[in-house]
């Protein structure tokens, strides 16, 4: 005889073909979402984190009951909310006399330690279904990483397009390249206005979530005003489908660029949809394939793109359960400095740090460039403390999960982990930033001066980098060129270059407590 079952749906999981709904009997079953303290708290979110998580999740549960479906739905200022997710699974067993849960596994390691926790106190049967959302499972990842000495994501990326099928001219990559990067690196013409972005206007129910984070998290990261992501899987996929006919032909060449006040420029906006489960990976390739096979579409803009989702985002998923627990933990460079406070404030007198806090605080986003070539450039070459830097990651973007943004700072950003994920550390001095943005002509320091305190001060610090840390990367083979440079270097040159790194991070206030 059936038994009544309780499925647990979490605020990333708002996906109708969930493993753990695909078979939910609607006149017996119940579904139960619930918004508690704990996860909402676990680190302090940027706000409109909270408000799209939320306001999705009710969108959601309302879809669902629309269908008939009974949802037990848990409000985060409900008066009895037990604060915890394991606290209302219990109070819901309890109540709906639920003789079993189903759930998809979660996203985080430490929600996978909750869930097995659950197996050993609660009074009924807990299944744990695989979570097939993803287009490489965990299995077929260890399987591919099984045995290798390198685990570089172009490897796995080629054997996703070939298991796929996606830009594949039959065994043959589209166009006769796996990656066509070097196309895809072009600055923006001066002068070149971004189209644009479709943002979409908070309807009633947002705002109520709104007005309750304004009540609750006061202080947390982040403005409400200008709040602009969609929170229904009608309206994500009105945003995909205006990213390929809009953005996606020219995305390619600009992917890299950076301009002062265009935060979105040409990129996609979809990353918190597909995290949070309201798009899928699958589809979202297909649509972009799909408009370069129609001519809508270059083949460097759609590679580019593609290998974002099928190579990046599956592999750093990979990457995080596999190498789990211990992997946060790793600090093979040894950094162990303060978050400045101006990763908060925006209030600094660099004008590329300044513009790209702001924007992260206005819209909880940054692109890739942003947060990899600015915000983490600064980080690495600063040599901040990794476990500083990976909770403000994850706290300030409205797309960030453990899963996606620990293996993507820790080893891309950071490079704390020795080279597991990236075969170098991403340092850069100004002239990188100079080439790619107009960041350099409106600040207060001199992009082509070296040293000195009106030099930019990543140009100073991309050589202190690699002084303090020679021990370490000197044997990386893609640091020769630069370590034969500074080789050469005059020892005066050095202790100056030194000197001024020490002058300006220690003047640097890190005072700030999240």
């Amino acid at each position: 005889m059936a038994t009544k079952a309780l499925r647990l749906i979490l605020g990333d999981q708002l996906t109708r073909g969930l493993a753990s709904l695909k078979d939910l009997d609607p006149a017996m079953d119940v579904v139960l979402m619930a918004e508690v303290m704990e996860e909402a708290s676990y680190v302090a979110h940027h706000k409109q984190k909270l408000v799209f998580v939320f306001s999705a999740m009710r969108r959601f549960a309302r879809e669902l009951r629309e269908e008939g479906i009974t949802v037990d739905y848990v409000a985060l200022d409900a008066r009895e909310n037990a604060g915890s997710l394991g606290g209302e699974l219990k109070r819901a067993v309890a109540r709906h006399g639920a003789g079993r849960v189903i759930l998809t596994e979660p996203g985080e390691w430490r929600v996978r330690e909750m869930f097995d926790d659950w197996r050993e106190e609660l009074d009924c049967d807990v299944l744990i279904r695989e979570d097939d959302r993803f287009m490489c499972s965990r299995a077929t990842f260890e399987a591919w990483a099984g045995g290798r000495r390198s685990l570089r994501m172009e490897f796995f990326y080629r054997e996703m397009r070939r298991a796929t099928g996606l830009l594949m001219d039959a065994d043959q990559p589209e166009g006769g390249r796996w990656n066509f990067d070097p196309e895809n690196r072009k600055s923006l013409p001066k002068g070149h206005a971004p189209p644009r972005r479709r943002r979409f206007e908070p309807d009633a129910a947002t705002r109520e979530v709104m007005a309750m984070v304004e009540t609750r998290f006061p202080d947390n990261f982040g403005s409400l005003e200008g709040y602009g992501w969609a929170v229904g899987r009608v309206e994500a996929l009105e945003a995909l489908r205006e990213f390929v006919a809009d953005a996606l032909p020219v995305f390619g060449d600009y992917q890299d660029a950076l301009k002062q006040g265009a935060p979105f420029l040409y990129h996609g906006l979809i990353s918190p949809y597909l995290n949070a489960g309201l798009l899928a990976p699958r589809e979202v390739c297909d649509a972009a394939e799909a408009a370069y096979r129609e001519g809508a579409a270059p083949l460097n803009a759609v590679e580019g793109f593609i290998r974002q989702i099928l190579g990046w985002r599956e592999y750093v998923r990979g990457i995080y359960w596999l190498k789990m627990p211990e992997y946060r933990e790793i600090n093979r460079l040894g950094a162990d400095r303060r978050l400045p406070d101006f990763y908060w404030t925006a209030e600094t007198d660099m004008n590329c740090l300044a513009q790209c806090v702001g924007d992260t605080r206005d819209h909880a986003y940054a692109h890739h460039i942003q947060r990899l070539m600015v915000l983490g450039n600064f980080a690495l070459l600063a040599g901040l403390a990794p476990r500083e830097v990976q909770d403000w990651y994850l706290l300030v973007y409205a797309d960030a999960y453990e899963w996606v943004e620990l293996p993507n700072v820790h080893g891309m950003v950071l490079f704390a982990d020795g080279g597991l994920l990236a075969s170098k550390p991403y340092a850069a001095s100004g002239a990188y930033i100079d080439r790619m943005s107009d960041y350099c002509g409106t600040c207060r320091y001199d992009v082509k001066a070296k040293i000195g305190e009106n030099a930019c001060p990543f140009n100073y610090l991309y050589w202190d980098f690699l002084a303090r840390n020679e021990q370490a990367l000197a044997g990386n083979q893609r640091l020769a060129m630069p370590y034969r440079t500074l080789a050469k270097m005059a020892p005066e040159r050095v202790e100056a270059i030194r000197r001024d790194a020490a002058r300006f991070l220690d003047a640097l206030p890190s005072t700030y407590e999240r």
